[in-house]
């Protein structure tokens, strides 16, 4: 999590007027309890009116009010829609940055419950996908963000069993199936491959830079 995130969440836990004791807000953030005696000095620092000393606990002793978002109603259909989709089964990483997005949006909304992904004109009844295949998503989208070689064991549709190492690139997300496209150095070509038919994923130390001729750009351009 970002600082500036936790610093947000920190607000968000005060916001109840309650007692909070950093040790609990520590194993809530997974972080140390020197890093929270930090971030809450630092949001004293900048205003936010939290009183309390370490060993003890602090409250917030006034309300924090944000400027008020101005979304038009079809912006928050949107909104409401992408943050449906998401939770509807991409993995419980992906699930709570949306929560994290709805909280956040809501905060700075006339009236909070004017969100809500329960509430839009489409309802989202898309395939759950299998734990064990949102683990891959998982670590494919970290490999991707992070430009880091992807090391598996593949089983083609016609179950023939192969070892990749591949450069991702993009995530594909199609009825009833994620697939991953990337530049595959064990091929030397680009390749897809079915998510669910990916086992033993996991990211290598060494990472890439986009190459010319091996980009997603160049996959594109040559699929037209």
């Amino acid at each position: 999590m970002r600082r500036t995130d936790r610093l947000f969440s920190i607000i968000q836990i005060f916001r109840d007027g309650r007692l909070h004791k950093g040790a609990d807000i520590a194993e809530r953030m997974e972080v140390s309890l020197r890093t929270i005696y930090r971030d809450i000095d630092t949001l004293i620092a900048s205003g936010v009116p939290i009183n309390g000393e370490r060993g003890v606990g602090y409250m917030m002793t006034e309300p924090v009010f944000l400027p008020p978002l101005n979304l038009s109603p079809g912006e928050l259909e949107v909104l409401e829609l992408g943050i449906a989709l998401v939770q509807s089964g991409f993995g419980k990483t992906l699930s709570e940055h949306g929560k994290s997005l709805s909280d956040k949006v809501r905060v700075v909304l006339p009236r909070p419950e004017m969100l809500d992904p329960g509430r839009g004109a489409i309802g989202v009844y898309s395939q759950r996908f299998p734990d064990a295949v949102q683990d891959v998503l998982e670590v494919t989208r970290r490999a991707i963000l992070s430009r880091s070689v992807l090391e598996f064991d593949y089983c083609s549709l016609d179950e023939n069993q192969s070892h990749r190492i591949i450069r991702p690139l993009e995530i594909e997300a199609w009825d009833s199936t994620l697939t991953v496209t990337g530049w595959c150095e064990t091929r030397g070509d680009f390749r897809v491959f079915r998510l669910d038919r990916m086992s033993g994923t996991r990211l290598l130390e060494r990472g890439f830079r986009p190459e010319a001729g091996k980009r997603l750009n160049d996959y594109l351009e040559r699929t037209k």
